[in-house]
């Protein structure tokens, strides 16, 4: 399904530092941005018609595997430098990622990215989109950066460029409402502040990822995931921005460790009925009237309850279902909540073994680390447990891990 050398990349990006020549009252990098620009994503593009929601996925991870290879260079002058050597560079980062996506998908998944960066002319609404959202990320992020920059004598051209680039994004009807403030700009400004909720918030870790961050980790593993058991487009479509908004109600709730929310009898459930709460009350009124419906069912809403990681299909109604892949077919609306499951635990492991791999290994993350090891399973033929042993070794964690266990 996956690899450590693909996950390493992934996960590289919550060190990427952006506006580091500017002073920032906050830590700002790739990884939460390009989850930000994913969320902006999907709501413009739900605005729109004739949108290939597949497409608009991969180009995002495209985007941003490349973004990862090409971190040193700014931004604008990745822009101007792709205007005249774009073959060069794309050709460049083809044959730095080779080696770890060769294998996904049988070599298809690497053959789309190639094809992908070769020809601008494929997935042409799709990237217009994704461009937009971009900018709408780094137009939040910046809104921060000013706070802190206002003293610098170029501060006001850079907001000039950044206030005046939204013109060429008004034909899309997300951003003119997003510009209008409108109310899907609360819901772009909740899930943005998802990126100050440190995951593990209780142990220090290397490197940090947020909530935001994590969130489109597991959307990634999701569609890895996905393409591996040949999930039709829309079972794939739906576990990737199920993954990619299942920590969302955090922004109300905040990141709550499962060690709490499991230490006192009924705890977790009152924590559940509030957060459906929050949901209808600040979440559901800002979400576009036509989207109401599927955005909930992404969101784990049902009968009252809220649960995202169960395997579930939607007809006439949502209906729980033991084994997905006899619902193939883009008309059931199929949700692997299972499998998206553990890609959750999955990310969280890499969290914690990244960590011990740069040398901060306090008892809390290989404890962690060991109680998310025991929770991984084999689901529809994928042995994720084999994927995070896999990892574990390659980090050169393994031995680390297990030599702090004799002494636990």
């Amino acid at each position: 399904m996956i690899n450590p050398r693909i996950i390493d990349y992934i996960f590289t990006s919550a060190s990427i530092q952006r506006w580091n020549d500017y002073p920032r009252m906050v830590e700002l990098v790739e990884l939460d941005k390009q989850a930000h620009k994913f969320i902006i994503a999907y709501f413009i593009a739900k605005l729109e018609k004739d949108i290939n929601y597949t497409h608009l996925i991969e180009a995002g991870i495209f985007e941003f595997l490349r973004r990862v290879v090409v971190t040193d260079i700014r931004p604008d002058v990745f822009r101007k430098a792709l205007q005249k050597k774009s073959k060069e560079i794309n050709s460049w980062v083809i044959s730095k990622l080779t080696p770890s996506l060769k294998d996904i998908d049988n070599g298809n998944f690497l053959q789309k990215f190639q094809e992908y960066l070769e020809n601008p002319q494929i997935y042409k609404k799709e990237r217009f989109i994704l461009k937009a959202a971009s900018y709408l990320a780094t137009k939040w992020e910046f809104s921060i950066v000013y706070q802190t920059s206002q003293f610098l004598n170029d501060i006001e051209d850079v907001k000039k460029s950044v206030d005046e680039e939204i013109e060429d994004y008004y034909e899309l009807i997300g951003v003119r409402k997003i510009a209008l403030n409108k109310k899907l700009t609360k819901i772009i400004d909740l899930s943005g502040r998802l990126r100050f909720q440190k995951r593990w918030a209780q142990t220090p870790r290397v490197p940090e990822t947020s909530v935001l961050g994590h969130m489109l980790t597991v959307a990634i593993f999701g569609y890895f995931f996905s393409i591996e058991v040949n999930a039709c487009d829309k079972r794939l479509q739906n576990n990737f921005f199920t993954a990619l908004f299942h920590d969302l109600p955090e922004a109300l709730t905040r990141d709550i460790i499962t060690p709490v929310k499991y230490c006192v009898d009924e705890l977790s459930d009152i924590i559940a009925e509030y957060e459906i709460e929050k949901i209808e009350d600040d979440i559901l009124p800002n979400i576009p009237d036509i989207l109401h419906d599927e955005f909930s069912y992404i969101l784990g809403l049902y009968d009252g309850v809220k649960e995202e990681f169960e395997n579930k299909i939607y007809e006439d109604k949502i209906q729980i279902v033991e084994d997905v892949s006899k619902y193939n077919s883009d008309r059931y609306n199929a949700i692997d909540g299972l499998a998206l499951k553990q890609c959750d635990k999955l990310s969280a492991f890499v969290e914690a073994s990244l960590s011990i791999s740069h040398g901060i290994k306090s008892k809390e993350l290989i404890s962690g680390k060991k109680e998310i090891l025991k929770g991984l399973k084999t689901v529809q033929g994928i042995d994720f447990k084999a994927i995070a042993t896999q990892i574990d070794y390659e980090f050169g964690t393994t031995g680390q891990t297990q030599v702090r266990m004799e002494f636990d």
